[in-house]
């Protein structure tokens, strides 16, 4: 179902949610009840102009997005055409209660897409409870989105196969949702192309991240068949497994099914210290593309700094270069 706002959880929900029993089952049910976990939010004011070659496409994990206008002039700079995000908050008191998505839409003036990944049941972690001037959330939603200046046609949400992780055992982050896919066709002036931005699960397996990844080019094979296909985000790889992002089996299934990986140079990671996630040693390489039928030219990382230094999410901005279809 495609809407111009997703509708508020009713009243109580958070209550209701507290007190499920903990089971998968009692998860789901309660999920498919709430019009906002399976609705798309579509919105923005793009050109609806198609875009030519090269393209440029942009990947970000902005960890809530505390910085909606610094963190729009960044992408700006970029000159990306799409722009897929994750981590995007919509009524959260961490990010005062603003709808994060829509206003880098406007700053950019792009269209969107915007899926709920997690309906957040408090406030956040010990860290983010610091950017918090209210004690409740306006809507609590937290999700992924897509964003292009030519808008997007034929778009999906795809809910991510996982193990219900945080509902049944979330912290001090306790959530109704699952990761999601969400994404859509863009036409370009030589065609059609399938443009989806993930979010797959940390606290996961590598076997767990394939199945989500090998779900989302399922999707993409049955509703977009031949078409060429590119998908971005934080995959997560290397996160609390052995071995780190070349661990991960996620690669070798999408290779053979036609992807080729791309996530800028190889020694350099994507994750840095930032305002909420204060771990000064922790890097990790966790996000990349993946293209099918698509030329690239390059694909580089951005550090994700304001010109002051401030950091604006714990991952660094990736982007990639299309030069045209085939």
């Amino acid at each position: 179902m495609i809407l111009p706002r997703l509708p508020l959880p009713p009243e109580g929900t958070g209550d209701e949610i507290r007190a499920l029993p903990r089971s998968v089952a009692m998860h789901d049910a309660y999920l498919a009840r709430l019009p906002a976990m399976t609705g798309i939010e579509a919105g923005g004011t793009g050109t609806g102009v198609a875009p030519g070659f090269p393209l440029t496409v942009a990947a970000w994990n902005l960890e809530r997005c505390l910085f909606s206008a610094a963190s729009a002039a960044k992408i700006a700079t970029s000159g990306a055409a799409v722009v897929l995000l994750s981590e995007m908050d919509d009524g959260m008191a961490r990010t005062g209660q603003r709808h994060t998505t829509a206003d880098l839409a406007e700053a950019l003036g792009m269209d969107y897409l915007y899926g709920v990944e997690f309906l957040e049941l408090g406030l956040g972690s010990e860290t983010e409870r610091d950017f918090c001037r209210d004690d409740h959330n306006a809507r609590g939603f937290h999700g992924n989105a897509a964003l292009s200046l030519a808008g997007f046609e034929h778009p999906f949400l795809l809910r991510l196969p996982g193990e219900r992780h945080w509902f049944l055992d979330g912290g001090d982050q306790p959530r109704l949702g699952e990761r999601i896919a969400i994404g859509g066709l863009i036409t370009t002036v030589d065609g059609p192309v399938v443009m989806v931005s993930t979010h797959l699960e940390s606290v996961s397996t590598a076997s767990g991240r394939a199945a989500q990844m090998s779900a989302i080019i399922d999707l993409i094979d049955q509703r977009f068949p031949g078409l060429p296909a590119l998908i971005g985000g934080d995959l997560n790889t290397g996160n609390h497994i052995a071995g780190g992002w070349q661990a991960e089996t996620l690669f070798g299934l999408a290779g053979s099914r036609g992807f080729t990986s791309h996530g800028g140079p190889e020694g350099q990671m994507t994750t840095r210290p930032s305002l909420i996630t204060r771990w000064p040693d922790r890097a990790m390489k966790l996000d990349w593309f993946l293209t099918r039928g698509l030329q690239v030219a390059r694909s580089w990382i951005v550090e994700s700094t304001d010109p002051d230094g401030r950091p604006l999410s714990d991952h660094d901005m990736i982007l990639i270069e299309i030069s045209g279809l085939g």
